[in-house]
């Protein structure tokens, strides 16, 4: 039997700093995407306040009330929804990606590579663990933005099962090609879906070109945001990923044994 679900980036200007307007965003976006049978929604990366490094630890103690929105609003709208939060860890902040499935927190995933030259690593610290999790809707691996220059990950992701890699993003310009052809790159390679959610627009000292997008196991551009808030949409048939990787039998023709 055919199995498809409806997915969504979400894609918006993050107001650096303002969780309350961002909240705002994420809640009208969501009703959109729902009333469109929506199925799977991921945000952006830190989509609640962006880099805001003055105030990264106060604004990190909001996480968890806004983890209980996003598990409120998954369930209202029946779907699963992923997104990248600042959650505070002790004395620390991590970067982890929340996955709440109608409701219910079903796994995290602190983001493992930090990207040095905006100096996350001086202000978060990085996680130690991959994550694909069963969802009501499949079987999903979770990236964040600088882990798609990663490939060995992905693999990873894709070897343990997963059939679906989520990505938040906060992906600036100028580097819109790379964004592009690394998400596509991941797909190709591992013969699965990718939903992809940059944010667009100026944030803090930052330029977004957007560009959400969502991308099918053959490398086929399924949706696309644009450079304006919008939230692309698109059908993932799970059965046209499974005759491709039959067709094209990649994980069978590994040899890991030699690298």
């Amino acid at each position: 039997m055919s199995r498809t679900i409806r997915a969504a980036a979400v894609q918006f200007t993050i107001q650096l700093g303002d969780i309350d307007a961002n909240v705002a965003s994420v809640r009208s976006a969501l009703a959109r995407v729902a009333a469109q049978g929506v199925q799977l929604a991921v945000l952006p990366e830190v989509w609640s306040s962006g880099f805001e490094y003055r105030n990264l630890t106060d604004l990190a103690k909001r996480t968890p009330e806004l983890v209980e929105e996003m598990g409120r609003l998954s369930a209202e709208h029946n779907l699963v929804l992923v997104g990248s939060l600042p959650e505070p860890a002790g004395d620390k902040v991590c970067n982890t990606a929340y996955i709440l499935d109608k409701g219910k927190l079903v796994a995290t995933y602190r983001k493992i590579h930090l990207f040095s030259l905006m100096n996350e690593d001086r202000a978060f610290t990085g996680g130690d663990r991959w994550t694909v999790v069963d969802t009501s809707i499949g079987r999903i691996g979770v990236f964040i933005c600088y882990d798609l220059r990663f490939p060995e990950l992905a693999r990873r992701l894709a070897v343990e099962g997963a059939e679906i890699l989520v990505v938040p993003g906060e992906w600036p310009k100028p580097r819109e090609e790379h964004w592009r052809t690394l998400l596509r790159a991941r797909a190709i390679e591992n013969q699965l879906f990718v939903v992809a959610a940059n944010c667009c627009g100026v944030t803090g000292k930052l330029d977004f070109f957007g560009s959400s997008l969502i991308i099918g196991p053959k490398g086929e551009l399924l949706a696309e945001g644009g450079y304006e808030p919008a939230e692309p949409v698109a059908t993932l048939d799970f059965a046209e990923m499974q005759a491709w990787r039959e067709q094209i039998s990649c994980f069978k023709d590994r040899k890991p044994e030699f690298y």
